[in-house]
């Protein structure tokens, strides 16, 4: 098996800046558990701040210092998006401890060729997320866990994983994967990697038992009696020496988050930078599930006026086009957010998405084809329905009657009423935009009818049973198309089709009335529509 470790030591941190507005993220910032300073940002590191101050000494360095209690669940929340985004390349995904993600990734080497194009993937994919992480490959999960924790510099001292060609061995090093030589490595690990050997340090250190080697050279019963049995079985596990059982982690079928805002914001950009941080957890949920999203929906919870609960404010985005682009997300939020007034500041986001389309993103195009275009238009039309909104971008659908002036109806651009159950947004209107796209690059769409119909039919003069119009002769074409509807509603029509032309070329429609009319005086020509 081949293990790889995707350690974030700063999750608690960045998990923590997300919430901050744009303007305040490069500020000084701390975390605090049980009244001390349990994290800082580098800008805090530079004003003196450190870890285990007291609150009140750390303002006294930095007065711009923004302190914040640590949240455990906001930590999670942000670690299962890392988890989601593991879950797109194995489905073996299980974690380590909270600020660790372990992924067993033999069987996807091949997919993705090799571990340096799983690596590349991995990178990039957990970028949007925001969040540093060191990486490390061995036989065993702890094994890689450990690694990614610590690496030993030369001259012995202990430190993070170095940057370079030394952290790109972490992942593609021998210890990845001969079990001898993760051993021979884990041997100057310091005790304290070790889950229980945290909670012992102080004594372990008393003991002089400072790495691996030296609890390695101790006899097992006496420090099973003194420090209990799981010390032991960890390091077992690191070194392959005891079976090591995982449950795997498994993806929800419908994703909601939710992000609690540090500062109150009041605009509308202030709410599209934390939505920003939802959508980015929302698409590594979609590509884990190898599907784009069709739909999401934001709630936004705002701050109290004048001891009033204010309603949450809710914005539903639908997408023509299902998407997996992040950018194309954002863009699509920031045009329903330009038409919101927030009626309060706004103090909690949460994203909801139960609309997914399964399927990869189809392949770029090399050369621009018709169905390229018509992509192009629905992107377009999104845009539209987020500025204007779906009430005010309209499409034509057909209906099942023959008269032209009752042929059509306008609906939503977002779809018909009609659509099947199940189906993705508009994608009844994407699959007929695309068939047109088509036809027309085929020549299989014979114009027949035009597509101008006038508001109501415009009366012809006749003469010698020739329609005029403006003064001249039509010329008719072909025709009749016989039509003879509607008696049923009360608005019967019997009408003879015609397709005329102007002594300038143009086309038109007409039609005939067939019956003779009461009124003899009545005109029987009527000019319905244009082409061209």
């Amino acid at each position: 098996m081949l293990w790889w470790a995707l350690h974030l030591p700063a999750l608690s941190l960045e998990a923590f800046i997300a919430t901050l507005p744009p303007e305040q993220a490069a500020r000084p910032a701390a975390l605090v558990a049980a009244h001390r300073v349990a994290v800082v940002n580098a800008e805090a590191a530079a004003c003196g701040v450190r870890v285990g101050m007291k609150r009140a000494t750390a303002l006294a360095l930095a007065s711009d210092l923004l302190l914040a209690e640590a949240n455990a669940t906001r930590d999670a929340t942000a670690l299962r998006a890392v988890t989601h985004t593991a879950l797109a390349y194995t489905p073996a995904v299980t974690l380590q401890d909270r600020q660790t993600v372990l992924m067993e990734v033999q069987g996807s080497l091949r997919l993705f060729g090799g571990a340096a194009g799983l690596q590349q993937r991995l990178a990039a994919a957990l970028a949007p997320l925001g969040h540093r992480v060191q990486m490390a490959a061995a036989p065993t999960a702890v094994g890689a866990g450990l690694l990614a924790r610590w690496y030993p510099q030369p001259g012995g001292a202990n430190a993070a994983a170095p940057e370079g060609a030394a952290a790109a061995n972490l992942l593609h090093g021998p210890h990845s994967t001969d079990l001898t030589a993760l051993q021979a490595l884990l041997a100057g690990a310091p005790v304290w990697l070790l889950g229980p050997g945290r909670e012992h340090w102080e004594a372990l250190q008393g003991m002089g038992l400072h790495t691996l080697h030296d609890l390695q050279q101790l006899p097992r019963a006496g420090l099973a009696r003194r420090f209990g049995t799981e010390v032991l079985d960890e390091l077992d596990r690191a070194l392959g020496q005891r079976a090591d059982p995982r449950r795997w982690l498994t993806l929800p079928t419908v994703f909601e988050s939710r992000l609690e805002l540090f500062a109150r914001a009041e605009t509308t950009e202030q709410v599209l930078h934390g939505a920003g941080v939802l959508l980015a957890r929302l698409l590594a949920w979609a590509q884990a599930r190898q599907a784009r999203v069709g739909g999401f929906t934001l709630r936004m919870r705002h701050e109290r006026q004048r001891q009033v609960l204010q309603p949450p404010t809710e914005l539903a985005v639908a997408l023509a086009d299902p998407s997996a682009e992040l950018g194309h997300l954002q863009l699509l939020l920031r045009e329903r957010l330009a038409r919101v007034v927030l009626t309060a500041p706004t103090l909690e986001l949460q994203l909801h998405c139960q609309q997914l389309v399964a399927g990869e993103a189809p392949n770029g195009e090399l050369f621009p084809t018709r169905a390229g275009q018509a992509e192009g238009l629905v992107r377009l039309l999104e845009r539209l329905r987020a500025r204007l909104g779906d009430d005010q971008v309209l499409r034509l659908q057909p209906v099942a009657d023959h008269r032209p002036e009752c042929a059509t109806r306008t609906v939503p651009a977002q779809g018909g009423a009609g659509a099947a159950a199940g189906d993705g947004p508009a994608d009844a209107h994407l699959q007929a935009t695309l068939a047109l796209a088509q036809a027309q690059a085929h020549g299989l769409l014979p114009l027949h009818r035009p597509t101008w119909l006038l508001p109501q039919p415009q009366p012809l003069s006749e003469r010698d049973a020739v329609p005029w119009l403006q003064g001249q002769p039509l010329q008719l074409l072909s025709g009749p198309e016989r039509i003879e509807t509607g008696w049923w509603d009360g608005e019967p029509a019997t009408r003879d089709y015609y397709i005329a032309q102007t002594r300038e070329g143009a086309l038109l429609w007409l039609w005939h009335a067939r019956l003779p009319s009461a009124d003899e005086a009545a005109p029987r020509w009527f000019l319905q529509g244009r082409f061209g």
